[in-house]
């Protein structure tokens, strides 16, 4: 037999994915893969039932339902400020997922160079090598997960055609600055690259910090390619809404794109979803008083145990250093994690280009008896000393 795809042979399984798998294998509380265990909001799911006997159930505009764009458009102006064309700057994906991957697919060619802050989600090392392209990776230093302007302008240097920004980030739970990402846009400009943010936690951010919309400040609109997903605002982690809004001439390329990825986004769910696009204020504001709540349960339980931890600023995940344990592999220290403590969790170092093992990552967007359970297992943490 011929050989197989040489772009592909480095891949490994997702070692999230695979981690609820090894949760779910020893009857672990699943603090790994990033889902909630609560229900979406009634509004969306009652509509949903009256969608499943009434349609539609045909393919959409490829580029998504002219009504949930329409929404769409409407709730990122009122959010950001910045007027958005629901007709040529908007393209509906399936899933944040998908929108990362047309966005880079969109943006480079084979041989270009993408940079990249580390640590990152998993996915986007992935998305750059199926893309052609090579990370450049910048570290962000903790406990702040501040970076080095000088390492970054260097990875323009280099010829990095395009940034991956995730804010707030995932895994590190960082809300980047204003004057963080006056840097970035300055650098950006200064060597013509594009910036693709992925702003899937745009509204799970915990006070005083703010998140700041990349494409508003000064001389970004028409570089920054914006990916978001409704998954994690709206509790629909499995329904794979996703969305990139960029400039015309961007958005022309991504819905080409997108349209042989995958054709377009599931119509029963767009014209459900919809109804949570339209929702107003108080929604967002109960959604953070919601998810700073579970933090503060879970972070607060985190210190009665001992353990040391980087509190999050941003999105539903802390980084735990689990140095005092002896263990040379964080990967094993999760697998015996779930089997010994049952409590699932993701090693760090699937997120770190840098030689990292003694982090691993919870999320906490679960229920509190859920949070509750898992604290209550992780008191006898200890036992895994060696």
């Amino acid at each position: 037999m011929r050989e197989l795809s040489k772009r592909t042979e480095c891949f490994t399984d997702s070692v999230i994915r695979r981690m609820t798998r090894i949760s779910n294998r020893y009857g672990a509380v699943n603090l790994s893969q990033g889902f909630p265990d609560f229900d979406p909001p009634r509004e969306i799911t009652e509509r949903l039932s009256q969608v499943a006997s009434e349609g539609p159930h045909q393919y959409a505009l490829t580029w998504g339902a002219q009504n949930f764009r329409e929404a769409l458009a409407r709730k990122q102006e009122h959010f950001s400020g910045m007027k958005v064309n629901p007709d040529t700057e908007i393209v509906v994906t399936c899933g944040g997922t998908e929108a990362m991957m047309a966005a880079m697919m969109s943006v480079t060619n084979p041989g270009d160079k993408v940079a990249i802050f580390s640590p990152f989600y998993e996915n986007y090392g992935a998305d750059t090598i199926l893309s052609g392209a090579t990370p450049v990776y910048i570290p962000l230093v903790p406990p702040s997960f501040s970076f080095d302007a000088n390492l970054l302008e260097d990875a323009f240097r280099q010829g990095a055609k395009a940034l991956i920004l995730c804010n707030p980030s995932n895994p590190c739970g960082k809300v980047f600055t204003l004057e963080e990402l006056q840097v970035i846009a300055e650098l950006a400009q200064r060597y013509d690259a594009y910036v693709i943010t992925d702003e899937v936690y745009e509204h799970i951010v915990y006070a005083p910090h703010k998140h700041i919309y990349f494409a508003t400040l000064p001389g970004m609109r028409e570089r920054t390619i914006e990916c978001g997903s409704l998954s994690k605002t709206y509790s629909i982690t499995g329904w794979r809404l996703g969305y990139v809004i960029a400039p015309p001439q961007v958005i022309d390329r991504v819905k080409k794109v997108h349209d042989f990825l995958t054709v377009g986004a599931a119509a029963p769910l767009m014209e459900a979803a919809t109804v949570g696009l339209n929702f107003e204020d108080a929604y967002y504001n109960e959604l953070q008083a919601h998810y700073t709540h579970m933090k503060n349960l879970f972070v607060n339980g985190l210190k009665d145990i001992g353990l040391n931890f980087v509190e999050p600023q941003g999105a539903y995940y802390v980084l735990v250093d689990i140095s005092e344990y002896g263990y040379e592999s964080d990967l094993k220290f999760c697998e015996d994690l779930a089997e010994k403590v049952k409590v699932g969790a993701v090693p760090g170092s699937s997120f770190f280009k840098e030689e990292v093992n003694h982090l691993i990552r919870f999320h906490f967007a679960k229920r509190d008896e859920t949070l509750n359970q898992a604290l209550q297992n992780l008191a006898d943490i200890r036992k895994m000393k060696r």
